[in-house]
């Protein structure tokens, strides 16, 4: 049994990423088998026991997670020829029944908060926000089995074994897509079910099989649903909710 780097653990046991976990480590609050670990790049056993500081988890406990009904127009990360970012929706004003709200916004939840996951400028529904790389991990690492839910609005003549090429059969950038869930809603809606999230992936399976996507709406999330949030409004992941 070889040792991996403790950060690296840490990540895959889904205790925080591997960022958090080194500056978790540099400030003492990491132990291994109940002994402090404070030198970066530092090793463990698979098999060790590893624990964080309270201190870490009372950071870990603040940090918050949004979700967004992100209209079309808004990019999901770094603002780009001349359109907004979807944070930039998030305001004290935009907040969706505050009453029901676990506790009003604070602009210090606008610090280091990231979009966990992809959706393109011309997409709309549920993106997630975070401040917690646990959640991120969750949703974006490359081994994550988390399902994503989309309502796709299409047009033209898709090819005749071409639901069952959007089922399992496609391939993107020279590999094989994982096996989807896919069918037809009505006339000209589809439902997605994925488990992966390559770039405008829809898009481009939709375009091999002979349809043009004309509506995209992301609804769901593992566990998490965009239900009734209006577009262009959001809320707080609350206590007790969980994307797995």
């Amino acid at each position: 049994m070889e040792k991996a780097r403790i950060s690296k653990l840490m990540a895959e046991r889904g205790m925080c990423s591997r960022r958090e976990a080194d500056a978790y480590i540099e400030r003492g609050w990491v132990r291994v088998d109940g002994v402090v670990v404070s030198e970066l790049g530092s090793k463990a056993y698979p098999n060790q026991k590893i624990t964080l500081d309270k201190q870490a988890q009372r950071r870990q406990g603040s940090r918050v997670t949004i979700l967004l009904n992100k209209p079309v127009g808004y990019v999901s990360a770094q603002a780009e020829r001349g359109y907004r970012p979807a944070v930039s929706l998030i305001s004290a004003r935009t907040l969706h029944n505050p009453s029901r709200s676990p506790f009003p916004f604070d602009p210090s939840h606008l610090r280091g908060l990231a979009p966990a996951g992809r959706l393109d400028i011309d997409s709309q529904g549920l993106l997630v926000l975070t401040q917690d790389g646990r959640i991120a991990r969750q949703l974006i690492d490359e081994n994550s089995d988390i399902e994503k839910e989309y309502l796709v609005r299409v047009e033209g003549r898709m090819a005749g074994n071409g639901l069952k090429l959007l089922n399992h059969g496609l391939s993107l950038d020279g590999q094989v897509l994982k096996p989807a869930h896919v069918e037809w809603q009505n006339d000209d809606q589809l439902r997605f079910v994925l488990q992966e999230g390559k770039k405008r992936q829809i898009r481009r399976m939709c375009e091999l099989v002979g349809l043009k996507v004309v509506g995209l709406k992301r609804v769901r999330m593992g566990r998490i649903v965009l239900g009734d949030l209006p577009p262009g409004k959001w809320r707080y992941l609350r206590e007790g909710e969980r994307f797995i």
